[in-house]
């Protein structure tokens, strides 16, 4: 059996974060979200894969290759302008006749894979609180009657998880398959007029993160990080404090006085220290510098970023090649405790948070004692000028002063 990897889309709702990679490879615990879903799959027992790519696919080719280092044949296809779930599975007809298919920035685990790996065609479900974001299922018994996809009424808290297998019968319904209302190409359609011909089953899942806007990755972090088997390949100072479980990459070094209270994974070629705590729930990633009186907390910080001086971030992610002025402070918690609402793409959303900091995007400065406010969103490539005060979107290339 082989699987499809749908690894097209950029992931709006992802901004800033996906301005400059592809959803798909937003680092969780160390890992794109999409090697999580490589890995469940090789240990479910699958080793030939497709990967659909689209929106900066080199990422995607640079890092997973061939599939040599997991020991799996990984090929590409690249999808062009994304048209839909359906276009994306259709187009991989000719390389195999019986195969599932991951979406690749939802995360699935290794039991659930492996359930549905037994007869098609199936597809996952799983109950979640807000069904009016998916497609929900129509079941009768464990066999699916219909998906209505994102229904301001849901009839039902069941969801289509975006795992799926099928077999050559996929193929003529795809091609079937009309534009949806937003001008797609829908999975769900194609499935809907399967079920007139073919039973469709259905498995419900019992692990199963979905990661839709950027605070959602802190939560998969935590997730991830909990299942995380401590190491180190690098160098810890004997007046330097771990306890918890943490992954320490090779050639980086703890100095003397840092606190680390794991579950925390730090990335290799880093200087942690001196005199910095890092608080559970933290990742960061290669070639970073956590420095002198640092506070970090349930944080993402990625490649190449430098938090070096008395800096505060709490609950929050840093794209890759970002500097904090000394003093630069992220606020993580409202005065009235109310939940955090942030403005991403012009539009107001509620987090439903009671804690955020700050979503930064890559290539970040901070001059000395910048203050950023509780869920502010900030764009890749924005200077922010010493003693500045920001609240809600910066875009790209913004610069304050």
């Amino acid at each position: 059996m082989k699987c499809v990897i749908l690894a097209a889309g950029e992931g709006k709702r992802m901004h800033p974060l996906t301005y400059t990679r592809p959803k798909v490879m937003l680092p969780i615990a160390g890992k794109p979200i999409v090697e999580w879903n490589l890995l469940n799959a090789i240990h479910a027992g699958l080793k030939d894969f497709l990967f659909i790519i689209s929106y900066k696919s080199e990422m995607v080719r640079d890092y997973f290759q061939d599939g040599t280092p997991w020991n799996v044949k990984i090929s590409y296809i690249n999808q062009g302008k994304p048209q839909g779930t359906a276009h994306a599975i259709g187009i991989a007809e000719t390389f195999t006749d019986d195969f599932i298919v991951l979406c690749g920035d939802t995360i699935f685990g290794t039991n659930d894979i492996k359930n549905l790996m037994k007869k098609g065609p199936e597809i996952g479900v799983t109950a979640t609180e807000d069904p009016s974001q998916y497609g929900v299922v129509d079941l009768k018994d464990d066999t699916l009657r219909a998906i209505h996809e994102k229904e301001p009424n849901p009839v039902s808290t069941i969801i289509n998880a975006g795992i799926y297998h099928f077999d050559q019968s996929i193929f003529p319904a795809i091609k079937k398959t009309q534009k949806s209302p937003r001008g797609e190409y829908e999975i769900t359609d194609s499935i809907n007029m399967l079920t007139q011909t073919n039973p469709i089953q259905v498995v419900h899942l019992k692990e199963w993160r979905d990661v839709v806007y950027p605070w959602h990755l802190l939560d998969a972090n935590e997730e991830m990080l909990k299942k995380t088997s401590p190491s180190c390949a690098g160098t810890i100072h004997d007046k330097a404090t771990c306890i918890g479980p943490i992954v320490i990459g090779k050639d980086t070094t703890i100095l003397p006085g840092s606190y680390i209270e794991g579950p925390v994974y730090i990335g290799s070629n880093c200087k942690i220290g001196p005199n910095c705590y890092i608080r559970p729930y933290t990742s960061i990633g290669d070639h970073c510098h956590i420095g002198n009186a640092v506070e970090i907390k349930n944080s993402i910080i990625m490649d190449h970023s430098n938090v070096p001086h008395q800096n505060y971030v709490g609950d929050s992610i840093i794209g890759q090649q970002c500097n904090l002025g000394a003093g630069t402070k992220l606020a993580n918690l409202r005065l009235d405790k109310k939940d955090i609402t942030v403005t991403l793409n012009g539009a107001k959303i509620n987090t439903k948070r009671k804690k955020l900091g700050a979503i930064i995007g890559d290539n970040v400065q901070t001059g000395i004692n910048a203050t950023i406010n509780t869920g502010t969103i900030i764009g890749n490539d924005v200077f922010i000028g010493p003693g500045a005060i920001v609240s809600g979107e910066l875009r790209p290339q913004t610069k304050v002063w």
